[in-house]
């Protein structure tokens, strides 16, 4: 009898026919080949399962699923019911593995057969000109200690905001167990449940490595503005959820201190929207949610100013993002100079 693959990569593609062969070339350069690539065309498009078909015809360990869109949840669903592996892993059709993903994996799941599931982190990369940005996933969600393996991830964890990056290693098994990306519950994000379902009942390690990169494109979520509000709304409605259960106290302070963390960032987010509308009524009345809701210098110097000059501060503004995005763009290209010099990939 012939074993199935460690590896099921469960990936949903919708509109992305520009950079699925890319990601099926990460998933193809891998240093360990005991994997299986699921793709749905979930539209169906025929340019999209051209270039899939073209890949299958070559590689048997990939598989083209055709459906009618059934949204992203339904798209990995598909997927998941054709797995055949070990251990699922989510990829968007968009984002890229690096080449010792399953190996480092393999090697965690290999050495220590009881963990269910195994976390890593990824770089974040502009979709523009496929550089690195300088603060990686992990750091971008506002952890900054290194994971450590060797220890069990808690629901305090990642009530507290220690959330893996989506694309992660899932015993088969406990993933169907805690409904997968289908949980139940609607206006919610996925993969914050389905981490706060794994933590309780299985053992899942985050290990520090970068083994992935997540594409920021000029149409992403969190590029849209009309759209954030509502991904917010998600997030929060996310951790509430995956504390439903839970009466331990440190899982509600951590509950709380995340929830306040993210009121206070979309506080200062909305007093800067509206400061440069024009709306400086509003613009002090959201810096002072955010000085309540966290009592930091910024928001104490952002509250003064708005109530002493908030036209100097208006004017300021622009000057201030625009030395922003060219420091973030001279240090992207600073890191991925050095990282081409030293013949790495990432």
């Amino acid at each position: 009898m012939v074993s199935g693959p460690t590896f099921s990569f469960l990936t949903t593609a919708y509109g992305t026919e520009d950079y699925i062969a890319d990601t099926i070339e990460s998933v193809l350069a891998q240093t360990r080949g005991d994997w299986e690539l699921i793709v749905v065309d979930n539209g169906p498009s025929a340019e999209m399962a051209r270039i899939v078909e073209s890949y299958a015809a070559a590689d048997e360990r990939i598989m083209l699923i055709r459906q009618d869109n059934r949204g992203y949840r339904g798209g990995v669903a598909a997927a998941a019911a054709e797995a055949r592996g070990d251990f699922v892993s989510v990829l968007d059709s968009d984002d890229l593995l690096l080449p010792e993903f399953c190996a480092r994996v393999g090697a965690v799941l290999d050495s220590n057969p009881a963990v269910d599931a195994v976390g890593v982190d990824a770089y974040r990369f502009n979709g523009d000109d496929g550089l690195d940005l300088p603060v990686p996933y992990m750091r971008s969600i506002g952890v900054s200690e290194p994971a450590d393996p060797s220890n069990r991830l808690s629901l305090t964890d990642v009530l507290g905001g220690r959330v893996p990056y989506y694309t992660a290693a899932v015993r088969r098994t406990a993933w169907e167990a805690v409904g997968g990306y289908e949980p139940g519950v609607d206006d919610v994000d996925e993969s914050v449940v389905v981490w706060c379902r794994l933590v309780v009942d299985y053992d899942v390690r985050l290990i520090p490595d970068r083994l992935a990169r997540y594409r920021l494109r000029g149409d992403s979520l969190s590029r849209d503005p009309a759209k954030v509000e509502n991904f917010e709304r998600q997030l929060m409605r996310s951790f509430i959820e995956g504390a439903r259960t839970s009466n331990d106290p440190a899982d509600r302070q951590a509950l709380d201190t995340t929830l306040r963390r993210m009121r206070y960032h979309q506080a200062i987010r909305r007093a800067r929207t509206a400061l440069l509308a024009g709306d400086d009524a509003s613009a002090r009345s959201e810096a002072r949610a955010a000085f309540n809701e966290r009592a930091s210098a910024r928001s104490a110097v952002l509250l003064a100013t708005l109530t002493v000059a908030p036209g100097l501060m208006r004017r300021l503004h622009p000057l201030k993002a625009r030395v922003s995005q060219v420091v973030t763009g001279a240090v992207a290209r600073i890191v991925a100079g050095r990282r081409r010099s030293a013949g790495t990939r990432g």
